[in-house]
């Protein structure tokens, strides 16, 4: 009797996954705010049952990804009012492989990290800040933006989420092979990168056409919520 009650639970729940993905592919035209998507539950037996960064909800991810001097956060910066016009509050998460300082020297809260604290959070009526002295994962990092609408990441080239990778010059069509490279984004003045693209299944953009990159993502966010369970 057991074995029949998880049988017929887990083709519920692969009936209702299946359900919920064919109903956000027809609904890409509402906001953030108003659009609902059936869909199963997460590894940690949350319920994704809605697009509008309630509680218990996972956001779609993209990664944008790509060498040095790529435009990685020139081409995030110019999605962001696309998305936010739909409706959306977008979270970024950008990866650095050096050090970084983003407190101010001599203010309170860098006069605490130098005292020897190990975290230092800050808030005010408008902003919030947490700086750790620790390494944090992408994983963690997408657990904190739970409450937003979409979350756009910079780096993380051997993560596993959805990306559109950034081709300037021949030496960046490796990263046609990044795992779940989904699209790619091409500097204008070299054929020889749209061809090579063109030979794989990936979407092709140019990197000047924000607005179709930002529309193309709009339409992903039901499938690329899928990665993010």
């Amino acid at each position: 009797m057991r074995t029949g009650r998880r049988a017929a639970h887990r083709s519920g729940r692969r009936a209702a996954h299946r359900s919920g993905r064919r109903g956000g592919r027809s609904n890409r035209a509402g906001s953030c705010a108003g659009a609902r998507v059936a869909g199963s539950r997460g590894r940690s037996g949350r319920r994704i049952s809605s697009f509008n960064g309630s509680a218990g909800q996972a956001p779609p991810v993209c990664q944008i990804v790509g060498y040095k001097n790529s435009g990685k956060t020139t081409l995030i910066c110019a999605l962001l009012p696309y998305l936010s016009a739909h409706g959306c509050k977008v979270g970024v998460i950008k990866h650095d492989a050096h050090d970084f300082e983003a407190d101010r020297e001599h203010t309170d809260t860098w006069r605490h990290r130098q005292a020897g604290a190990a975290a230092v959070a800050i808030t005010s009526p408008h902003r919030t800040a947490l700086i750790e002295e620790r390494r944090s994962t992408l994983t963690g990092l997408l657990a904190a933006m739970a409450p937003y609408d979409y979350v756009l990441v910079e780096g993380f080239k051997a993560a596993g989420y959805p990306k559109v990778v950034l081709l300037r010059t021949e030496q960046d069509l490796p990263l046609l092979e990044a795992p779940n490279a989904a699209a790619a984004a091409v500097w204008p003045g070299n054929d020889r990168l749209a061809a090579a693209v063109r030979k794989t299944n990936l979407r092709l953009f140019s990197i000047d056409d924000t607005a179709a990159i930002a529309e193309w993502l709009w339409q992903q966010r039901f499938y690329f919520q899928n990665f993010n369970i």
